[in-house]
């Protein structure tokens, strides 16, 4: 993206931010998977530059963020999430920002959110995980759905390498994307900025324990509920991430939005204007 980088510090890592625009601040924050940055958030990023002043964050083992070898866990990430609202709050004024997450780092965002209410205003979560019909997570705060033996088994010497190269091939990128649009319509310029990213040194270091359940939260569903802020949750219909049936835990509750976009999981590539013009109502409403 065409845009200032900025590099801070969280937790001993350091962290990759873009930002362009001016106006009120908007963060972004992009999903998790084998081959994630914030090149997931392209399309948003150069629309509301136009208004905004937009921040496009590269999670910790993610984009141009430190890929070392270290623990990746939910607390990690919310703690980046936390930093980068201390850098945008330094560059901005001590204003009540808006931000954004993507599938996964949804749970990071909602968890800051809770710890810090006072840095933000609205929340919009896009195919958020935690609400699939099979999923229990009730458990005790700060716990994790890491499975150790999975992660072991996986950085297992002399094939650990070789799952993760064999996860980032171009042609399986490109079918994981294919399943998350539904379609194999999918954005070519992001399946490219993909397959780069994933070669990188360190590259397999967050993914490996994302794989093996480490970044999921196992009490995500009581912080959901903790929420207080304005919150719009979207969803598409088509692909592998369609079962949003525990929305129901929500959908009653007076601060929460919810729009189905007849898409796949990143509605904002397919019917972009739709999606910015819903997103715009929900910023623009109390």
């Amino acid at each position: 993206m065409s845009a200032e980088r900025l590099t801070f510090q969280s937790a001993g890592c350091a962290i990759h931010l873009y930002v362009a625009g001016e106006g009120p601040p908007l963060l972004l924050i992009h999903s998790v998977n084998a081959a994630a940055s914030a090149a997931e958030v392209r399309p948003l990023f150069q629309h509301f530059q136009r208004t905004r002043t937009v921040f496009a964050l590269d999670l910790p083992g993610f984009g141009f963020s430190d890929r070392s070898e270290r623990p990746y866990t939910p607390r990690v990430m919310t703690d980046a999430v936390h930093g980068v609202v201390d850098v945008i709050r330094q560059r901005l004024g001590p204003v009540p920002l808006d931000a954004l997450a993507v599938s996964l780092s949804s749970e990071f965002l909602a968890r800051a959110a809770t710890e810090a209410p006072q840095h933000f205003r609205h929340l919009a979560l896009v195919s958020p995980t935690g609400f699939a019909r099979r999923d229990q997570r009730r458990r005790a705060p700060g716990s994790t759905l890491a499975m150790p033996w999975l992660l072991k088994l996986l950085r297992g010497p002399g094939w650990g390498g070789a799952v993760f190269r064999g996860l980032t091939r171009p042609a399986v990128i490109r079918f994981f994307l294919n399943k998350t649009w539904g379609s194999k319509n999918i954005d070519e310029p992001m399946w490219r900025y993909a397959v780069a990213t994933a070669r990188q040194s360190g590259a397999e270091h967050a993914p490996l324990q994302f794989i093996s359940g480490g970044l999921f939260s196992g009490d995500i569903q009581n912080i959901y509920e903790q929420l207080s802020l304005p919150v719009w949750m979207s969803h598409g219909v088509r692909g592998d991430f369609t079962d949003y049936d525990q929305k129901t835990l929500v959908a009653s509750r007076p601060n929460w939005r919810i729009t189905i976009f007849p898409t796949g999981a990143m509605p904002y590539f397919e019917v972009p204007q739709a999606f910015f013009d819903e997103y715009q109502a929900f910023l623009d409403g109390p």
